[in-house]
């Protein structure tokens, strides 16, 4: 075939498919039902958003119903070109009506990949993923898929008896990404599930939470290997290359992550509870498998690899019970009288909010007989430690010197008495 030959071939598909009143009648259709669906789009869809906000307590599923109600446009889009599809078919031959079967298509495709991957929460994947998969399907639509596919199978490598192409690694990659995308959304919807479980405790279920995620991705990625004929016992090969690794350079990172899952069945710490480690005093706010989010009152957030909770010694303030005493010490003038300085601390201990009357009540104790003054040590009881003992301590000492200036019992401060005595003259000897 000549060039001659091409060329009358291409202007007379132009002229039969393009450039005749039927493309043009297709194409306003398509423009007539775009400007429908925008308009009946913009006045159904903040109501449906609005009611679907409605849900409460699983952001998971909420993305889910959200996702296409924000696309309603294409789906009025995809109604119309449906029925206007189903019209010109019973009234006119296949060739006079392929751009509205071609537009049915790609805009149907387009809603079903925009919803799907809008879940994505990362936009630059979502993005990706969004047009890779529209691309394919508009290769599809026009009839390139074929020659596209076969091109991509041609760029192929051998290794031994195993034949690596292009379109092997693509689509591998393709169904590993998507099976793993749809088991950390099943793993995540489920997770949620067992958080709202009241008969477990936290840590156990951060630790199911964690299994159900770790299980699922694995065994979407086993079935992905599979799929696209990977034999996967030559994973085996890649495991040894897993194992010198953690012999030489991840020896860290896998003691964190064994360290975390002890950390979890041991119940030793758990999301809320108040520790102390090291110089690091503040409340638990979430277990990872590799460390552990301490955040303290000044507003920073410490994360704390597990292995240093396994390692060093952890003071939980709130380990078996919530409740923790706090001694507060301070001296009165020898000139009160100690039975009343016990009776006025221990009754304005009581009238701080923050102080647990109602577990046991404060106790007052004459501890010594100071330099300059009677020596007392006042003990209470909280219930919140993770709001802080610094301010608690604060709020009964000032408590306690605004009782005793009312009731005028002072509070020495320490003197010293320096005596100079003239010195003694020494006669000599004559």
């Amino acid at each position: 075939m000549n060039i001659r030959q091409m060329t009358d071939i291409a202007e007379q598909w132009l002229t039969t498919f393009i450039l005749n009143e039927w493309t043009f009648f297709q194409l306003a259709i398509i423009i007539a039902g775009y400007g429908f669906a925008s308009l009946l789009a913009s006045r159904t869809e903040p109501a449906m958003e609005a009611k679907a906000r409605q849900i409460k307590g699983n952001p998971d599923l909420l993305r889910v119903i959200i996702a296409p109600m924000r696309r309603m446009m294409w789906l009025f889009l995809v109604g119309w070109l449906w029925l206007a599809n189903v019209v010109l078919s019973k009234s006119t031959w296949p060739s006079q009506r392929w751009l509205v079967s071609t537009a049915l298509t790609l805009a149907a495709a387009w809603f079903v990949i925009s919803v799907l991957t809008k879940i994505i929460r990362n936009p630059t994947l979502s993005r990706a993923v969004a047009i890779a998969s529209w691309s394919y399907i508009a290769l599809y639509a026009v009839g390139l898929d074929g020659p596209v596919l076969s091109a991509l199978d041609g760029l192929a490598i051998n290794l031994g008896a195993v034949r690596l192409s292009l379109l092997l690694v693509l689509k591998a990659l393709a169904l590993a990404i998507a099976l793993i995308w749809i088991a950390v959304l099943i793993g995540n919807m489920l997770s949620h599930w067992v958080q709202q479980s009241a008969d477990l405790s936290p840590s156990i279920k951060v630790l199911i939470s964690k299994f159900i995620k770790i299980s699922l991705i694995i065994f979407a990625g086993a079935i992905a290997l599979s799929a696209t004929g990977v034999d996967l016992t030559a994973l085996t090969i890649f495991s040894g290359a897993v194992g010198v690794g953690i012999g030489f350079g991840l020896q860290k990172v896998v003691s964190n992550f064994i360290s975390g899952i002890i950390i979890l069945i041991d119940k030793s710490i758990k999301p809320g509870d108040t520790i102390t480690l090291g110089d690091t005093f503040g409340s638990i706010r979430d277990l990872r498998s590799r460390f552990v989010s301490v955040i303290t009152r000044d507003g920073k957030e410490y994360l704390i690899p597990n292995e240093d909770f396994i390692s060093q010694q952890v003071v939980n303030w709130s380990f078996s019970s919530d409740y923790v005493r706090i001694d507060v010490d301070f001296g009165t003038s020898y000139d009160s009288d100690p039975h009343q300085v016990v009776r006025i601390a221990i009754a304005t201990a009581s009238t701080v909010p923050r102080v647990a009357n109602q577990y046991k009540p404060p106790v007052c104790w004459l501890t010594g007989f100071g330099a300059s003054s009677l020596d007392f040590r006042l003990r209470f009881w909280i219930s919140d430690p993770a709001n802080g003992l610094t301010n608690v301590r604060g709020q009964v000492l000032m408590a306690l010197w605004d009782a005793f200036k009312k009731a005028g019992v002072s509070i020495p401060f320490p003197h010293h008495e320096i005596i100079m005595k003239s010195p003694i003259e020494i006669k000599q000897p004559e």
